[in-house]
């Protein structure tokens, strides 16, 4: 059986190590970068998604009841509402 070298043992516990700090400094910015980004977003005063789908929404409401509010209404005929030519209304 062959022994391993003790230097191999500290070459790859250095290597887990690097690693492990990689992986926390990559969290680390990630979570900067993600702070940094939100408060930009939060400075340009911007909605969400679902706040802009609820408008919209409430938008295509008022327009459909402003479309039935502008719809001219049809009043009844009456027979001085008839062409001169038209014949009598029957009662």
């Amino acid at each position: 059986m062959r022994v391993r070298p003790p230097f191999l043992d500290d070459i790859a516990g250095m290597a887990g190590g690097a690693l492990s700090v990689v992986a926390g400094m990559r969290e680390e910015i990630h979570s900067v970068v993600r702070g940094a980004v939100d408060e930009a977003l939060r400075r340009l005063d911007l909605v969400r998604r679902e706040e802009l789908e609820v408008l919209e929404d409430r938008v295509a409401a008022l327009e459909a009841a402003l479309t039935v509010l502008e719809r001219p209404a049809i009043a009844p005929a009456t027979a001085h509402d008839a062409p001169p030519d038209a014949p009598p209304p029957v009662a």
